[in-house]
């Protein structure tokens, strides 16, 4: 490659050159890099070393190195400073400097200072000179005649009017014509001259405003070189100015070139730094130009190592680079033809480098491609193929940028190489994709028959030889799938998907009419790639192994998931289960992102058929047997093997298909069955085989390996499995595989991974005599991870029936509770059925029976079931409710894929559509209902039942385990007892059991209100014992919703749901006590009202018995119905008093008393706190209702007086 490298450099150098660079300074001697090096090192051999031309050039700061007191005080410089004084010593000019350093610079600043406030002030036009008086002779005269102090000045007077007229042009080039930087005798002198004023006038003289406004004189690179030659360190300053202050789009113009030229004058004179000015010029989106005549330069005195034009990377790393602003700069600048012979010996490069690359295609690499051994490649030919891409890739960019087409002898010679056969290397398959998406991107370049006929034949060398090259190269993306792709993409006319394509493999976008492609479509489609020879191809491929997100490139799995996509193998009869279901196995992690995709597109072509004509044309779906080979080693507890066969990840992926292929199957329903097709389900029993909260719990800590099929599954378990989505065993999960996981990981110890599931069952078999076996085995399985506590499920589950016997500790129930829910959370459904199975009460002389996952789905409350006495032993009561809760949510996804299974029984028959117009959707909405309906009622059931098993039993009652709720009946008044004393010294009762199991209750009602308000509003309306009313309303927070319906319930007819209302208002009253309870509460007093006048005798005294001591809790929440109350109890007993008065002459005193209470109830409150008063024990002897009534007015009222005056 050196050989085309170093053509081009010089046939590209001397045609950019055709142009000579500033051709003023071409007789010119500038400062050799060496010397510049030496300089910038201040190396004395070296200097010394220098000629006297070469020397000439430096002394401006030589001597002043040699004159000026120095800050290095060292020996060292010391020796230094006596070697430059000798080689100073006999150089004649340098008198002539020492001159012009013994002037009075000072004074000269000042002149200069006032000489510009002079120009600023008359204008840049003026003749006016403070610094030089009037001129007798022409400045070269003058020059030659004046003594030091009047050069320094000649030279500043002219500089500063060349600087001043820059500033004023802003921007505009100029030539500046002046006879002290034209005249070639002088040059040396002015050039010194120039050097010591911007040495000693730094601020007056800033080195970049000399530098700019050298280039509108002529010699003006000459003298830049030398200005920095002298002051080294400014080199860097210096290039960047001048590049800040070039233009974008750029050297066409006198300036931009003489810029250009001085610019690559200095990266000659320091080649060291030439690829950092070029970075500059990037980095400033300025001259671009001068970067590609800068790599020029490089290339010319750098030997290429790689073979690879320095020029091909720069150019190719600008146009396909990430920063959007270089890209459209570089851009812009090849193709508004700036710059077209740059552009042109760009393309030349390449073209060059492709017939040397076209050469070599015929010569080496057929030779070495016959070579099976990577060893016999030497490194030079190891190189073609990179070479190759980099030239391809320059070339594209270039055509697509510059808008250029090849000639005929280009195309010929691009055709060549595009055909070439490489050798079977990771470059070479590279090479081969490349020029393939070539032919497609340039198919003009195909003209001619005989080309067309290579093309072919090179096309067949691909199908032939790429099971070769994938086998060989090592590359598991090789061409050959490339090819299939391409070929489908024709076949079902996706010409977008094609350019898209050849896009993505060249890394650019190029612009491709789909109109081009037509003669490579007919090429493809008919005679190298029929449709049916693109189906029997594909089926073939092998799958790729272990297929992952690290194999990049085009794949046979892209192939596939187009031809499914197009129902190619539908319409031809070919199988793909087969080769999907081994993909499938052969998969690992990082998650492939077709892999979805795929199986999405082939549950689609599963169900759906290709065409309505032809309903039966679908693929087959994978067998049951296949699903649980793949889970064998999860299914039964056998899931930490060291050596699986198969992958997490396959487990997950077929997992993904079998609920989406469910999923699916249900959402099609309608549509199967107007075609009279119903493809096979997946039975339950493979479902409940299946671990797959296991699986599950697995995927979420792969999720960044999974992509997106953890989220996938979570969706299609909250829709088909939501009681395998329950939030508490979310919650329950991050406890179990928290930081108390891991320590207590540390404390396992070898003794509890000894113990075996029948040294557990012989521990329970001992538990009625020694608790201490069990108790210390199941400790050390809680040391367990929830996989490894599998094999001890079925021991634990099987022997829970005997914990409920008296006399076993509260430590190991605990344990066994805290144990199943660890196994909850990787095997929830096996271990749901084994618990309430165990759990059934034991009768005898009846057999046991056993329940299956799908009774349990359609009767969730089998349930509740179970043994009584779990009733009462919390940690088993809380499994039970965890299990009931899952049941229900079951229940609600079975029901509901069973509605959609059957969907089509309700579907009217074809002759009985007559007279059915818009009412064909009728019995579907019926059974929707049906359902709704059965729900609900199986909801109700639940929570009644649960609320009934709060009740306490007779031998509760009578050791008063629930005082705090019960109601007393005293004397035929109810009241609603408080506690006393004796109840606040007894307050262990409330640690019983009972009291544990009702929180446990209460917290899973909560959640049921709170998913379903309408459960709530059912219950309610169906009622329930009152005793349970301070229970719920002090123990279920959700119970604040009741306030919503209670109006409507006491609107109710029958007077038991009246009652009910107004008892469960009284309590929320006081849990409640908001605007909203008042208004209901005011409510619920107009209606006792109301009833007042409507009720007969019996009903009035079933209703007010019950209901008038919730007036006591309305008045303690809101006293502003104090006066209501009131009054509604004085109408009462006026009431009731009106029916006795024939029948019962003490009855008038008792509302003349009511009377006065109202009145005057402050002279009332010693009486109220009579004991006899809160016992209602006067006037009892009657057992007339009215009577009774009349006596619970009167004790209702001292009640609410009593709560008043002693501030309640």
């Amino acid at each position: 490659m050196w050989e085309v490298d170093t053509y081009f450099h010089f046939v590209v150098f001397d045609s950019l050159g055709s142009r000579e660079m500033m051709p003023e300074c071409t007789s010119l001697q500038f400062v050799s890099p060496f010397a510049f090096e030496a300089m910038q090192k201040v190396d004395v051999v070296r200097l010394a070393s220098l000629s006297d031309p070469e020397l000439r050039l430096l002394l401006p700061c030589l001597v002043r190195m040699a004159l000026c007191a120095p800050a290095d005080q060292s020996q060292s410089w010391a020796q230094d400073k006596k070697l430059i004084l000798r080689l100073l010593s006999g150089v004649e000019a340098v008198n002539s400097i020492v001159a012009l350093l013994s002037v009075d610079f000072h004074a000269l600043e000042q002149d200069a200072s006032k000489e510009q406030q002079l120009r600023h002030k008359l204008g840049g036009g003026s003749g006016e000179s403070i610094l030089v008086s009037q001129l007798q002779h022409g400045l070269t005269l003058e020059f030659e005649h004046s003594d030091s102090p009047r050069r320094l000045r000649l030279v500043l007077s002219e500089l500063l009017a060349i600087m001043n007229k820059v500033s004023e042009c802003s921007g505009e080039f100029f030539f500046k014509s002046s006879e002290l930087f034209e005249s070639a005798v002088y040059l040396e002198e002015a050039a010194d001259v120039l050097c010591i004023l911007q040495a000693e006038l730094p601020s007056l003289l800033p080195i970049v405003d000399v530098a700019e406004a050298l280039l509108h004189v002529r010699n003006g690179a000459w003298f830049l070189c030398l200005l920095v030659a002298n002051v080294p360190d400014s080199f860097n300053e210096v290039c960047r100015g001048l590049i800040k202050n070039g233009e974008r789009q750029d050297e066409e113009s006198l300036g931009g070139r003489r810029r250009t030229d001085a610019l690559r004058f200095l990266c000659r004179m320091n080649p060291s730094q030439a690829l950092k000015v070029r970075g500059m010029v990037v980095e400033e989106c300025h001259l671009p130009g001068l970067g590609v005549a800068l790599t020029l330069d490089h290339t010319k005195t750098e030997a290429c190592e790689d073979g690879v034009s320095d020029l091909v990377c720069f150019v190719s790393g600008l146009l396909l680079g990430t920063n959007a602003k270089v890209r459209t700069w570089f851009g812009t600048f090849i193709r508004n033809g700036q710059q077209v012979r740059v552009m042109h010996e760009c393309r030349e490069d390449s073209l060059e480098g492709a017939c040397y690359l076209g050469l070599v295609a015929h010569t080496v690499i057929p030779a070495l491609g016959r070579l099976k051994q990577e060893d016999y490649y030497d490194c030079k030919t190891k190189r073609h193929g990179s070479q190759a891409l980099s030239l391809w890739r320059m070339y594209c960019t270039l055509v697509r940028m510059g808008g250029t087409r090849p000639t005929e002898e280009e195309a010929e010679q691009l055709l060549q190489l595009m055909t070439s056969r490489p050798p079977a290397t990771p470059a070479g398959v590279r090479f081969v994709s490349l020029s393939f998406c070539m032919l497609l991107a340039f198919s003009t370049l195909v003209s001619t028959p005989e080309q067309e006929q290579l093309m072919v034949l090179w096309l067949s060398w691909m199908i032939k030889e790429e099971a070769y090259f994938e086998s060989t190269s090592g590359v598991s993306a090789s061409f050959g799938e490339m090819l299939l792709l391409v070929a489908m993409y024709f076949h079902s006319n996706q010409l977008s998907a094609i350019i898209d394509l050849v896009c993505s493999t060249l890394g650019m976008k190029i612009v491709i009419k789909p109109s081009s492609l037509s003669r490579m479509k007919t090429i493809f489609t008919q005679e190298i790639f029929t449709e049916q020879v693109v189906t029997a191809h594909a089926v073939r491929v092998p799958v790729t192994s272990n297929l992952s997100a690290n194999i990049t490139g085009f794949l046979p799995i892209h192939c596939i998931y187009q031809l499914l996509r197009s129902r190619s193998f539908t319409k031809h009869k070919v199988s793909i289960k087969d080769w999907i279901y081994r993909q499938l196995c052969e998969t690992s992690t990082p998650l492939h992102p077709q892999l979805l995709p795929l199986i999405d597109v082939y549950i689609n072509s599963i169900l759906t058929p290709a065409s309505k004509s032809n309903p039966e044309a679908t693929n087959q779906p994978v067998t049951e047997q296949e699903i649980l080979n793949i889970f064998q080693e999860v299914i039964g507890g056998d899931s930490v093997r060291l050596n699986q066969r198969f992958s997490i990840t396959a487990q997950l992926l077929v997992l993904y298909y079998i609920l989406s292929y469910e999923e699916a199957l249900l959402a099609n329903t309608k549509t199967l069955a107007s075609m009279q097709r119903k493809p096979k389900s997946y039975s339950s029993s493979l479902m409940d085989q299946i671990p797959i909260k296991f699986l599950i719990r697995q995927a979420q800590g792969l999720q960044q390996e999974l992509g997106g099929l953890h989220s996938a599954l979570l969706r299609l378990l909250a829709t088909n499995y939501p009681h395998l989505c329950i939030v508490d065993d979310w919650i329950c999960e991050e406890e179990i595989t928290g930081t108390d996981a891991l320590l207590r990981r540390m404390l396992l110890t070898s003794n509890a991974k000894t113990h075996s599931p029948k040294q557990l069952q012989e521990a329970f078999s001992a538990v009625p005599v020694n608790h201490t076996k069990v108790m210390q085995i199941m400790e050390h399985l809680t040391l367990l991870s929830a996989s490894e506590l599998i094999p001890y499920a079925e021991v634990l589950t099987s022997n829970m029936n005997q914990l409920l016997n008296s006399g076993v500790p509260r430590r190991i129930l605990q344990t066994v509770n805290k144990l199943w829910m660890v196994l909850n959370t990787v095997m929830p459904r096996r271990l749901w059925v084994m618990t309430v199975n165990a759990l059934q009460p034991s009768i005898k002389f009846i057999r046991q029976q056993k329940y299956t996952q799908n009774d349990l789905m359609i009767d969730p409350l089998i349930v509740l079931r179970c043994d009584r006495r779990v009733h009462r032993c919390p940690p088993l009561m809380d499994v039970t409710l965890h299990m009931l809760n899952g049941y229900l949510l079951a229940s609600k996804a079975y029901l509901s894929a069973h509605l959609k299974e059957t969907a089509d029984q309700d579907r009217p028959s074809p002759n009985n559509t007559v007279g059915l117009v818009g009412q064909a959707d009728a019995p579907e909405v019926t059974r929707e209902e049906l359902k709704n309906a059965l729900l609900a009622a199986q909801d109700s059931a639940a929570v009644q039942i649960l609320l009934e098993i709060c009740l306490p039993t007779e031998e509760e009652k009578a050791k008063g385990a629930n005082s705090d709720i019960s109601l007393r009946n005293t004397q035929g008044v109810i009241t609603i007892s408080t506690p006393n004393k004796e109840t606040e010294e007894g307050e262990d009762n409330l640690l019983c059991n009972l009291r544990e199991v009702q929180c446990l209750i209460c917290c899973l009602l909560h959640q049921m209100y709170i998913a379903d308000p309408n459960i709530a509003k059912l219950v309610h309306f169906q009622g329930y014992p009152c005793e349970l009313l301070p229970l719920t309303v002090a123990g279920i927070p959700s119970m604040h919703i009741c306030l919503d319906f209670i109006p409507e319930l006491i609107a109710q007819p029958e007077l038991e749901k009246q009652i009910f209302a107004i008892q469960l208002l009284s309590h929320l009253c006081i849990q409640y006590a908001l605007p909203k309870s008042l208004s209901v509460a005011r409510l619920a007093v107009n209606v006792m009202g109301t009833l007042l006048t409507v009720l007969t005798q019996a009903k009035r005294y079933s209703f007010f018995m019950p209901t008038l001591p919730s007036l006591v809790s309305f008045c303690r929440a809101f006293p502003p119905l104090y006066e209501d109350i009131m009054s509604l109890l004085i109408q009462i007993g006026q009431v009731c008093a009106s029916d006795v008065a024939t029948q019962t002459r003490d009855i008038d005193p008792i509302i003349t008393r009511l009377q006065q209470i109202k009145e005057k109830p402050s002279g009332w409150s010693q009486i109220c706190k009579d004991p006899s008063y809160k016992n209602g024990s006067r006037d009892t002897g009657s057992m007339d209702p009215d009577v009774q009534l009349c006596h619970c007015i009167e004790s209702t009222i001292i009640e609410i007086i009593n709560m008043s005056v002693s501030g309640i």
